[in-house]
């Protein structure tokens, strides 16, 4: 019978010191899981004026404007896609950045035009997009498409890019995006693009004001929810600018100039026409080509480059041809043989036509709340400033219209 108090009092013993020694935990997921810092993701929704955000098709982007800041921006000129996506990288108008059109010629490749599938380095090298300079410092970045991010500019690409191609679908852009944040934090991107160019062409084929633009807006504006969901999930702040290259405006059949009803025929050669002409005299005709020039049409302007009103901050790179004409928004100058029926919607405007305004959406932990108007210019300091670089000497861009809004 001695057996059983001999096992309690071991009992009490075990108990006592059970008490006494703190119990071991497991870590929890908080403690072990990584505080990262926010990225920078800047997207591009090519075409998205900013009045599309009241139409009631944007729950997600009308949230974040409510809850960040909401912009209008003026485009640069010309305000074609090219052109101001690389303003917008930049932080340099056109004139200063060298894509001065969708169509460039340059005297010293005879024989050779830039269109929007050129990656030849040459033609890219007049400016220094943000990718090169963060990559250059340090900063990895990764592109899911953007005009010039398929060129080795300066000699350097972004860590990670994608070559364009209109058939990807935008979930599949959603989902690179994602997976290069996935990564480890020696490989994971600092600085991040993405391009939706749904919008811009619903706007071409079926104008601003049609369903088939409202539907587009949907189909981002529901992507980028996607991304912001998987974000989340997986602990990665982010600092996000949804920008545009410029606006769109309708057009038809019914306003169409004809410059051959200004040019003799064999007097001018064209090499944009549309919403603005640019073109040079045939040789031994600029006399002729003058002398039209000075002669009033209706619904267009016309200059020689070297007399461009200096607020559109055009005309100097020897790249842009030397006749210039704009026309009234809406209407199309029709300078060579169409390759589609004048219809739809188009940009190339004055970019003081207000059409040509472009939408800005800007959320995250570095901005505040607020309404801002501004250039596109003007998002390359922003963003030199958020990934951590210094500010850029002699550029065209100002951070002064973000400096309200940032915390």
């Amino acid at each position: 019978m001695k057996l059983l108090p001999r096992l309690l009092a071991f009992a009490g013993l075990a108990a006592l010191q059970a008490c006494m020694t703190p119990p071991v935990q497991a870590p929890s997921a908080q403690a072990v899981a990584e505080v990262r810092a926010p990225v920078t993701l800047l997207v591009s929704i090519d075409g998205f004026r900013p009045d599309y955000l009241d139409r009631g098709d944007t729950p997600v982007l009308s949230r974040l404007a409510a809850e960040g800041v909401r912009g209008s921006m003026q485009a640069s000129f010309p305000t074609k896609t090219f052109p101001n996506h690389y303003a917008i990288v930049t932080g340099l108008h056109p004139d200063r950045n060298g894509i001065v059109g969708n169509v460039i010629e340059d005297v010293r490749r005879p024989g050779e035009t830039f269109t929007m599938a050129t990656t030849d380095r040459f033609w890219w090298d007049q400016a220094e997009p943000i990718w090169v300079t963060a990559e250059r410092a340090g900063i990895r970045t990764a592109t899911m498409f953007w005009p010039g991010s398929n060129v080795p500019v300066h000699g350097t690409y972004p860590s990670d890019w994608q070559q364009f191609t209109i058939a990807m679908p935008e979930a599949n852009r959603i989902a690179a995006i994602t997976d290069w944040l996935r990564r480890p934090a020696a490989t994971r991107p600092r600085l991040l693009t993405l391009y939706f160019d749904s919008v811009d062409t619903a706007g071409h084929r079926f104008g601003p004001d049609s369903a088939e633009v409202r539907e587009a807006m949907r189909g981002v504006d529901a992507r980028i929810g996607e991304l912001l969901a998987e974000l989340q999930a997986g602990g990665q702040p982010v600092n996000l600018i949804v920008a545009a290259d410029h606006g769109m405006a309708p057009v038809d059949a019914s306003r169409t100039i004809d410059l051959a009803r200004s040019f003799a025929p064999g007097t001018i050669r064209v090499i944009e026409h549309g919403p603005y002409a640019s073109f040079e005299a045939m040789p031994g005709k600029e006399a002729a080509v003058r002398a039209a020039l000075a002669k009033p049409v209706p619904h267009m302007r016309c200059w020689d480059k070297a007399d461009l009103p200096a607020r559109l901050a055009y005309g100097r790179n020897p790249r842009v041809p030397r006749f210039i004409c704009i026309a009234e928004s809406g209407w199309m100058i029709i300078g060579k043989p169409a390759e589609h029926p004048v219809r739809g919607g188009a940009h190339g405007y004055d970019n003081a036509d207000p059409l040509m305004r472009a939408g800005l959406v800007a959320w995250g932990p570095a901005f505040g709340t607020g309404r801002i108007e501004g250039r596109n210019v003007d998002i390359y300091p922003l963003v030199r400033q958020l990934i951590g670089l210094p500010p850029a000497a002699e550029i065209d861009g100002s951070i002064a219209p973000f400096t309200p809004v940032l915390k």
